[in-house]
């Protein structure tokens, strides 16, 4: 069951795949992510591994890919205390054509006992906040 969020931010599209390009950047604004430290590798490079802490717990993430034609990157989760398995996300920005604007969107796939209740918590608790937070970034 995947777990989906989007929004439009006003900006281009370039400028929003500039910032969120960044691997390291996550506790800048993703709300709840109070520190995002790089442990191996480098912030855009396949492969890097961050490590984050907030009020979900600890979690390590390896970046899959990163790929600025297409404006998108995906990564994993290599440790959590949430009880998902085989987790992967992909983030996507896109220009919207008639306006200048940026589409954003934010998605994972995953295993687990309830995915029902997981969808909800990434999708509610993680994506829709962080995409929310991301307005601040880039004011109307």
């Amino acid at each position: 069951m995947p777990a989906y969020a989007s929004t439009v931010l006003n900006a281009s599209a370039d400028e929003v795949w500039d910032y969120l390009r960044d691997f390291g950047n996550l506790a800048e604004w993703l709300p709840g992510i109070t520190l995002c430290e790089i442990e191996e590798g480098d912030d855009s490079q396949p492969g890097t591994v961050r490590r984050l802490e907030g009020t979900g717990g600890t979690f390590r993430e390896r970046l899959l890919t990163l790929d600025d034609g297409s404006r998108s990157a995906s990564y994993e989760i290599i440790e959590s205390p949430l009880p998902v398995r085989d987790y992967r996300a992909v983030h996507r920005v896109s220009p919207v054509t008639d306006s200048g604007r940026a589409f954003v969107e934010w998605s994972a796939t995953f295993e687990a006992d309830d995915e029902e209740e997981m969808t909800k918590i990434f999708t509610r608790g993680v994506f829709e906040p962080g995409l929310a937070s991301l307005h601040k970034c880039f004011p109307d």
